[in-house]
């Protein structure tokens, strides 16, 4: 027995309980590949599908076999120029379905977000008629307060290498809560109730993914 997946069975079913009691759809899938194919369900071939900054997004090979069906996508990584990736950014607020993870969900079925620009928690708030989160196990935490202090710890530090941000934790791997321009923690969001019922939707990955 895998006691580690039988204990992420348990955990999850616990938070996908108090994420539908927060108006959320939640669906515990083992592996990244069933993650996948639940994803796949939610999209019709008529749907435009965006994305944020996303590095699980970028893991589970989503963005490929969407290409593959022929689904439209909104890819603001297919441009160089900085004034076109903006107007593409702005464009997926408006897609069909949104792809996302997320930084931290609390047992309590909250969904906590940090972002640099704020295009990815523009899309939870509002805009595309779909959003799909799909998040590895390793993001479920006790609290709103382990919540906020595992996105700044396990979450920006290693996004300023993504990113190449020189912002203080990129150097010291804390966060300073800093001002400057490149900061990963311009927006913090708590998502604690979703309007229209079900428009949120989380699969939840029995692997550790992201960061």
């Amino acid at each position: 027995m895998d006691f580690v997946k039988e204990g992420y069975k348990v955990k999850s079913a616990a938070v996908i309980k108090n994420l539908e009691r927060r108006n959320m759809e939640g669906f515990y899938c083992e592996t990244i590949e069933e993650a996948v194919e639940k994803a796949m369900s939610m999209i019709k071939q008529d749907d435009t599908v965006g994305w944020g900054g996303s590095t699980t997004i970028d893991q589970i090979g989503i963005k490929k076999l969407l290409q593959e069906k022929s689904i439209t996508v909104i890819d603001r990584d297919k441009v160089s120029d900085p004034e076109e990736k903006v107007k593409l950014m702005k464009k997926a607020l408006t897609s069909n379905v949104f792809l996302t993870s997320v930084n931290a969900i609390t047992m309590d079925g909250e969904l906590l977000n940090i972002d640099g620009n704020g295009n990815r928690l523009a899309a939870y708030c509002y805009g595309p008629d779909s959003v799909i989160v799909i998040a590895g196990m390793n993001k479920i935490v006790t609290d709103l307060d382990a919540a906020l202090k595992r996105a700044r710890l396990d979450s920006t530090v290693p996004n300023t290498f993504r990113t190449n941000s020189k912002t203080p934790c990129h150097f010291t791997g804390k966060c300073t809560e800093c001002t400057m321009s490149d900061t990963m923690c311009g927006q913090i969001l708590v998502t604690r109730f979703c309007k229209p019922q079900n428009r949120i939707k989380v699969i939840l990955v029995g692997e550790n993914l992201g960061f």
